[in-house]
């Protein structure tokens, strides 16, 4: 499904050059639930941008499928998001003025689903346990809640790929286990997911992990699920 080949992505200013990712090779099958970690600045949220496409290598392909996404402009790359890939982030990233339904509803703005919208937006809340919360808005909600919301909005229009920046880093441990549940529900029906984490627990209920230190890939172990 995607193919990493030495991919680099270095920040420079006036004064320093900064290595972020330092030729990583990665390949991810569809169906995967890979887990991220590391230590703070090792480079783990930079792959999971590069990896959704909002942060372009400095060197390196990138292959999704049979697609080279370094030869798509900015437009493409924002159809692509927006047709192929799902996030989930760990401050929830809801607009405090719009319902839950219609939080839910962005993540069908690059389809054309037509007469299913209400259904699919009503289908992705129920799975995620929050239909009864359609008509309230986020400061409503618990942020356990907040998160479901947002893991929906990232599955109503049936992503190929789900990225996961640190889901549960603002939710307590019962919430935290609550949306692990669902993202290893999610994957189970088939859904490729990639979730950087700090927690080794949350990290073994995936199928995969790796390590990264340095903008490195230092350590992969697959877990017997």
């Amino acid at each position: 499904m995607i193919q990493l080949e030495r991919i680099q992505r270095r920040y420079v200013t006036d004064e320093v050059e900064t290595t972020a990712l330092a030729d990583i090779d990665l390949t991810i099958e569809a169906g995967e639930f890979l887990a991220i970690m590391g230590p703070s600045g090792c480079g783990k949220s930079t792959l999971l941008n590069t990896l959704g496409t909002v942060d372009r290598p400095s060197a390196g392909r990138y292959l999704f499928g049979d697609r080279d996404l370094a030869t798509l402009d900015e437009k493409e790359l924002a159809q692509f998001r927006g047709q192929t890939l799902g996030f989930v982030f760990q401050s929830f990233n809801l607009i405090d003025e719009l319902t839950i339904e219609e939080n839910v509803a962005l993540g069908l703005a690059y389809r054309k689903n037509g007469g299913e919208r209400r259904a699919r937006v009503a289908g992705a809340m129920d799975k995620v346990g929050i239909a009864h919360r359609g008509r309230h808005f986020p400061h409503q909600l618990s942020g356990g809640q907040q998160q479901r919301a947002a893991i929906a909005r990232a599955i109503v229009g049936d992503p190929r790929l789900i990225l996961a920046d640190e889901p549960t880093g603002n939710l307590d441990t019962e919430n935290g286990q609550q949306v692990m549940n669902i993202l290893a529900g999610l994957n189970a029906e088939g859904a490729t997911i990639i979730m950087v984490t700090h927690s080794p627990s949350h990290a073994d209920m995936a199928k995969r992990r790796i390590d990264m230190l340095d903008g490195r890939i230092v350590a992969s172990a697959a877990h017997a699920i």
